[in-house]
């Protein structure tokens, strides 16, 4: 026997309700559950810069930069951080807000499987907020089990009234010379260190990429206690990017030694992205660098757009619905082994001997259209002059 439409509809929350409890065997605790314990919080505020609290156990914090940096901002360094928690996962910190004493947090691997590749993670957001969830601690136990360590980067954001493009550029350039300078306390190999940026924070990763020259001339002063250090990342993951350098027909100077990249994104569903990722590649192609990849997927969206089911697409590791673009870091971790990351210590990569043999090389002609000068060689000017 059938029974009419409307009431089949009227009964299904109940035969769901049914099934649960038969399951479950009751839909309510006899006894009240306990609240949920060791939930990370930010720290306490005093006359002294705030002290960035680890996101994840067993982090090590060290603020980028020294107490009375004339990089940070007086008026501001000893405000806390807001948390942003979520309400489905007790403990999991979705974001954070409010970073004007930025830092590095380390999560290093046992030795008998360390690597020493070091992967710093910046998050995205918008520059509105740092989604540390999943484009940073989730990748905590996923790098671990291939031997990489991993640092969570807090840089400053544009809704906390910084600018992007200065402040938080150089919070990751800063973050690559503390981490290397830091290589030996941490058991990680200096030639290993490297960015991986999401979203916003591949609008960090991939200036990093071009403009550690720059940056190194300009800050390695006296009284710098990283004078000397080297911010060149050794590698950059540029995931579902913002605009790179590269936007909207800007050619900045390509570094010879400009080090390999992993690019990937959604393509037709997320547009934007899939363009800005297509100018860093097609520089990169132009301009010869060795061991630049990309993977354009033909399904997917940025994270945070709506679903037709009304959802919202996901970020970082999350598996998508079981949509290939859910498998992206499987690829980086095939392109990351094949050029040596994954080695022991102390073994020149593939990267690096790439690196070295394209030095000696001469420099390729470039297409026409792709930079200013004869037959469209870049140039060392800057954009605009």
């Amino acid at each position: 026997m059938s029974l009419p439409l409307p009431r089949c509809r009227t009964l299904l929350p109940l035969l769901a309700t049914l099934a649960w409890t038969s399951i479950s065997g009751r839909t309510q605790p006899s006894v009240p559950l306990p609240a949920p314990l060791g939930l990370p919080a930010p720290g306490p505020t005093n006359d002294a810069p705030y002290a960035p609290q680890p996101i994840l156990p067993g982090g090590v914090v060290v603020p980028l930069y020294p107490p009375g940096s004339p990089h940070l901002k007086a008026d501001r360094v000893r405000e806390a951080e807001f948390y942003r928690m979520s309400q489905a996962a007790p403990g999991r910190i979705s974001w954070i807000t409010n970073i004007h004493n930025p830092s590095i947090e380390v999560h290093t691997v046992e030795g008998g499987i360390n690597t020493g590749a070091a992967v710093i993670l910046a998050a995205g957001g918008g520059h509105r907020t740092l989604n540390v969830g999943t484009e940073s601690a989730d990748f905590v136990p996923y790098f671990f089990n291939y031997g990489v360590n991993t640092v969570i980067l807090r840089n400053r954001l544009r809704a906390d009234g910084y600018d992007a493009k200065v402040d938080a550029v150089r919070d990751a350039l800063q973050a690559i010379r503390l981490v290397r300078a830091n290589a030996a306390a941490w058991r990680l190999d200096p030639h290993r260190i490297g960015i991986m940026g999401f979203s916003a924070g591949a609008e960090l990763a991939s200036p990093a990429a071009i403009l550690f020259d720059e940056f190194d001339r300009t800050n390695n002063v006296p009284g710098d206690p990283l004078a000397g250090v080297s911010s060149r990342p050794d590698f950059v993951g540029i995931i579902y990017p913002g605009p790179t350098p590269f936007a909207r027909g800007a050619t900045p100077p390509i570094p010879r030694n400009t080090p390999p990249a992993f690019i990937t994104c959604a393509g037709a569903g997320d547009r934007v992205h899939a363009i800005w990722a297509d100018e860093y590649f097609a520089a990169m192609l132009d301009a010869g660098i060795p061991n630049v990849e990309m993977h354009i997927y033909g399904n997917g969206r940025h994270p945070g757009d709506p679903l037709p089911d009304g959802s919202r697409m996901s970020g970082g590791l999350t598996h998508r619905n079981g949509i290939p673009f859910g498998t992206w870091q499987h690829r980086f971790m095939d392109w990351f082994g094949d050029l040596g990351f994954l080695q022991k210590p102390g073994v020149e990569t593939r990267a690096a001997q790439d690196i070295a043999a394209f030095l000696t090389q001469p420099e390729p002609r470039r297409r026409p259209g792709a930079g200013g000068g004869p037959e469209g060689a870049r140039t060392n000017r800057p954009p605009g002059n």
